[in-house]
């Protein structure tokens, strides 16, 4: 067992609290729903960023490299001035939905380089300017450019290239749970002396504005001493409720301290309640402004001022140290080195395990990286909607006419989770969450298994059973996965760690009951097992807007929808089937599963009397039906990600299960031998496969093989880089469908989407995205388990090359890597167009994980660190390295 793994374990028995200090510092709290007041409901313009740096926040705090402990009470990170820019640098900028020509998009360039689950080593690069940031050129630029241009980035200002910036790393090491080691080296790129203003900060979330009866804490200077041949001065943090802490700081230019307090005058006009204020070290560093700052020293947000000339490829170093310890004599001394170097050993020795023998050093860099951005992208997260919604009793009434998520009243979020991005998607997302647990499974079990916890639990879950989609509208409808999640982590930690944790499996199962009813409830509309789950988290893959009311009325049967409910029978059934190992009444459980499967899979390819089925015989494919008001009844033929998912509902029966749950397979075979009907272009369930095994399943092999062939095209659905979400064949063939006199059009788009809807830089119209062909790579498997070696299908179609699924399945597994994996020419696809990051030593082995990819180049696009579920590339890398 390595060091890392005794502290999780020690985490795991409650023994040391090795969690309660993190990277749980969101990078983005400004524009977000829960800071957002306005009557209208506009986050976006209620609080840009202009007003971050001078309003303090009501439900979090942000910062960059920052760290705080589990209940945000005291924050930490770092601001920089590089003697020209108009502001601090405190936080990461970026772009709003309505700024940026294809939706919010952050503007900086930072990096996660590594983290260990406990978070006793993380390392994290910020590359900051030499010259003024470009802020206005920024917003300007972006704002100019149409929908069918791409982003004006930060690189295409020009500011890199003469290397004029700084390097800024910031590592920190914890030498037991309550005592971080800090350490800040900034190195300078550029051709000349440069002046740099560093400033380490240390603060407390406001929550006395809230509430006036909660007792306010302090921080303040408490001792200096001498060690060595450096001055040492100490910061004292009290807080109500996280009790004492000490921040070292080894030899600062100055200790500047204010208030984190609102800037009234600033911001409203109006005067202020306090005479020191969140931007008051702003104002006295940038302006000279000395009553900015305490003059007595006390305050609730510290600086350690660091005033530097940095010569051309020098750096500097400077050394913190946050303790529960007041009394430290030498807290810079050997053991500081010593710490560092021995946590960084201890980092590599972890991951070594999760890495293959035979990976390259190229592939274990991006797979280090993937796992650190997915630590990294923790975050506090509170939110508490009645509060919200109601507005604080020391604060003017909200007076919402826009009275966003009115009906999750009961929601309570007061959580360390797994964001998808900290700065464009700063809040949880429950369908992403589900494909995060995965690799975060393979190195913090724990952890993945409590946001799965989370998410089901009664301050989260709606009463009616519905799980929370993500801040901006709760009442989303995101694909029902977290069944498929929960077994998947179980499976996972069972696998890696021996462990099997029935307590946990079954918890989850039994709040999913409740979802799956609500799915059975709410989206059945026809009460024949064809759902109508709506946006279902594919944007804008369709004709039409799939969470809004058609224009002509009626509804959409989608393949889609119908296939997730299908797949999460068959997840409840594989839960209810492991459970039932020891616990026979789930047994009935598992029955009643099943039996929805085979209404579920029949219902696919028989919908009433009508000929019009979501299979369309013609096409070899599954599409979603438009169903008129009157009756009739269309494809929508679209050549989408829609018709790959029924591929999803796949499930293996062992003999081995089988034969530990009698009770179930009596049922089964009853139903079997007396409801035929339901067999009817599903997969048999009497014909055993290899190994006597037997499979459930929408597809049967004619259908695989049918949709495989449109799948495994390379002028279709199969990129260098994964499956596209499009089909090429839209590309030279548009759908249109006329409606009320309107012309509805789909493309093929290999990257970002032209069309607004959903934001307009959520593209399912031709893109690679992750967590599809994940779930695609775990289908294909499952068949060959069952179908083995001799079913064999072409790769690619139309190259008169067979292959078996299990080698389909790893070659796309390989073409997902190749987005990020140095090619022959030394070059990555995820970095196409971008020579700074292929040619650039600094640059060059700096990985981020985007939203999705160019379905052509593999190019990275929208969010630039959705570390979340771009992150299973650290498994697929494990699985097939």
């Amino acid at each position: 067992m390595t060091a890392e793994e005794k502290r999780l374990e020690e985490a795991r028995t409650h023994q040391q609290h090795w969690r309660r200090w993190g990277p749980y510092l969101s990078e983005r709290q400004w524009g977000t729903v829960r800071e957002d007041y306005s009557k209208y409901g506009t986050a976006w313009d209620y609080f840009p960023h202009d007003h971050a740096r001078s309003r303090a926040y009501r439900w979090g705090e942000d910062g960059i490299a920052g760290i705080s402990d589990n209940h945000q009470r005291l924050c930490f990170a770092i601001a920089l001035w590089n003697g020209k820019d108009p502001i601090l640098k405190e936080r990461i900028f970026g772009l709003t939905g309505p700024e940026g020509n294809h939706g919010e998009d952050v503007k900086e360039y930072y990096f996660y380089l590594d983290n260990t689950p406990s978070h006793a080593y993380m390392k994290y690069l910020y590359k900051y300017t030499q010259q003024e940031f470009p802020y206005n050129e920024l917003v300007a630029a972006n704002r100019d450019r149409s929908k069918t241009e791409p982003e004006f980035e930060l690189l295409d200002t020009g500011i890199f290239d003469n290397n004029d910036y700084f390097d800024v790393f910031v590592e920190y090491a914890k030498a037991s749970t309550e005592d971080i080691l800090i350490q800040i080296h900034v190195v300078n790129r550029g051709n000349e002396e440069k002046p740099l203003h560093l400033l380490p900060t240390l603060w407390f979330r406001n929550t006395w504005s809230w509430d006036k009866e909660s007792e306010k804490p302090y921080l303040k200077i408490f001792d200096s001493i001498s060690e060595g041949n450096q001055s040492v001065s100490i910061i004292e943090s009290s807080h109500p409720t996280l009790g004492k802490y000490w921040l070292y700081c080894a030899n600062p230019g100055e200790l500047l301290f204010t208030e984190n307090e609102t800037n009234f005058a600033r911001l409203f006009g109006v005067e202020n309640e306090s005479a020191y204020l969140k931007d008051g070290i702003n104002d006295y560093i940038i302006n000279g402004l000395e009553k900015a700052v305490v003059p007595n020293k006390i305050g609730t947000k510290f600086s350690a001022a660091y005033y530097w000339k940095i010569g051309a490829g020098e750096s500097k170093t400077i050394q913190l140290r946050l303790s529960e310890n007041s009394q430290l004599t030498a807290p810079f001394g050997e053991e500081f080195q010593q710490i560092f170097a021995q946590r960084q050993q201890e980092a590599d020795e972890f991951y070594h395990k999760f890495c293959p023998a035979n990976l390259s050093p190229d592939l274990r860099n991006v797979q280090r990286q993937a796992f650190a951005g997915l630590l990294w992208t923790k975050q506090y997260y509170h939110y508490v909607v009645e509060d919200w919604l109601e507005g604080d009793r020391n604060q003017p009434d909200p007076n919402r006419e826009v009275k966003r998520n009115q009906e999750w009243i009961h929601l309570y979020n007061d959580d360390i989770l797994s964001m998808p991005d900290k700065w464009e998607f700063p809040w949880f997302a429950a369908w992403d969450l589900a494909f995060h647990v995965l690799p975060l499974a393979t190195i913090d079990p724990d952890f993945a298994k409590r946001q799965l916890d989370r998410l089901t639990r009664e301050w989260y879950m709606h009463p009616n059973g519905q799980i929370p989609a993500y801040e901006w509208q709760f009442s989303d409808v995101n694909p029902p996965v977290h069944a498929w999640g929960a077994w998947r982590v179980y499976q996972i930690e069972k696998q890696i760690y021996g462990r099997s944790d029935r307590h946990f499996l079954e918890s989850v199962f039994q709040k999913l009951l409740l979802n799956f009813t609500w799915w059975v409830n709410r989206k059945d509309e026809g009460g024949n097992n064809v759902f109508q789950g709506g946006f279902l988290g594919l944007d804008n893959i369709g004709i039409f807007d799939r969470s809004a009311e058609l224009p002509m009325g009626g509804h959409l049967d989608q393949s889609d929808g119908t296939s997730w409910m299908g797949m999460y029978s068959l997840n409840m059934l594989a839960i209810a089937l492991e459970l039932a190992q020891e616990n026979p009444a789930y047994e009935d459980m598992a029955s009643k599963f099943f039996e929805h499967f085979l209404y579920i899979a029949d219902a696919m390819n028989h919908i009433g009397d009508t000929d019009i089925h979501l299979w369309d015989e013609q096409d070899g494919f599954y599409y979603d039906v438009l169903q008129f008001p009157q009756g009739d009844r269309v494809h929508l033929k679209v050549r989408s990600m829609v018709g790959l998912v029924p591929l999803f509902a796949v499930k293996i029966l062992t003999p081995e299960i089988l034969a530990k749950v009698p009770h179930f397979k009596r049922r089964m075979d009853w139903f079997i031998q007396n409801r035929p009907d339901l067999k009817r272009n599903i997969a048999c369930m009497e014909t055993k496969g290899v190994g006597a095994r037997r499979i459930l399943s929408i597809v049967n092999q004619d259908k695989l093989k049918r949709i495989l062939q449109k799948m495994l095209d390379e002028n279709e659905f199969l990129s260098d880089y994964g499956i596209r979400s499009l089909s090429k064949f839209h590309q030279k063939n548009p759908y249109i469908f006329e409606c009320e006199g309107n012309w509805n059009q789909v493309n093929y788009e290999a990257a970002e989407s032209t069309t607004g809807m959903f934001g307009g830089n959520s593209n399912w119209r031709g893109p690679i995205w992750f967590p599809m062909n994940f779930l695609i790579i775990e289908s294909l498997r499952q068949f060959h388990e069952y179908l083995g070696d001799d079913f064999k299908v072409e790769y690619p179609t139309n190259s008169g090359h067979e292959m078996n699924l299990k080698q389909i399945a790893d070659e796309i597994s390989q073409r997902l890597i190749a987005i990020f994996a140095q090619n022959s020419a030394k070059q990555r696809p995820v970095y196409t167009g971008i020579e700074k990051f292929q040619t650039d030593p600094n640059w060059q082995n700096l990985i981020v994980f985007h939203e999705y990819f160019n379905g052509d180049t593999g190019a990275g696009l929208g969010a630039n660190h959705q570390t979340g579920w771009t992150g299973l590339i650290a498994k697929l890398v494990q699985d097939c390295g």
